[in-house]
């Protein structure tokens, strides 16, 4: 069985989605993370240990998808499935899908923190939701002038 589970595991490429979106999450958080001085090893170890716990996790659902044999597939449009690729979707590749979500908002987090390119809808539903959510809003440098004009105006 545990062949099974890394012969399984190495051919996931949600998995291999997930590792890019890991890898990427954690480049752009500490690019910000030097941009703006606020380089903290709690914040550094309490992400690797979030990131370590999904990657685990994939770990575990895949040895339960292998004695269960759950396929969730047929709650999945035929028009997603062929452009996917996909012939089955366990607990693992649809707990990857959630977490490839997650990591892509906060990669559009840094993104638009670091001020990169952002589609500008995106980057205005990012800082309205970090504005009334979280105080990462008040780290960028002039965003709490910009407030101040608006509400002048």
């Amino acid at each position: 069985m545990p062949m099974k589970i890394v012969s399984l595991l190495s051919s996931s490429s949600f998995l291999k989605i997930l590792l890019i979106a890991i890898v990427l999450d954690t480049i752009l958080g500490v690019l910000r993370a030097i941009k703006y001085h606020k380089f903290n090893s709690a914040f550094g170890i309490d992400g690797a240990i979030r990131k370590v716990a999904m990657l685990v996790s994939i770990v575990a659902l895949m040895a339960v998808d292998v004695i269960v044999h759950v396929n969730a597939l047929f709650m999945v449009p035929e028009e997603y499935i062929k452009v996917l690729g996909i012939a089955k979707l366990g607990m693992s590749e649809f707990f990857c899908l959630l977490f490839i979500l997650y990591e892509a908002v906060s990669i559009l987090k840094n993104m638009t923190l670091l001020e990169l390119p952002v589609p500008l809808k995106v980057k205005k539903c990012i800082e309205k939701f970090l504005d009334e959510m979280t105080d990462e809003m008040s780290s960028v440098p002039g965003k709490d002038s910009d407030k101040d004009e608006v509400s002048k105006v």
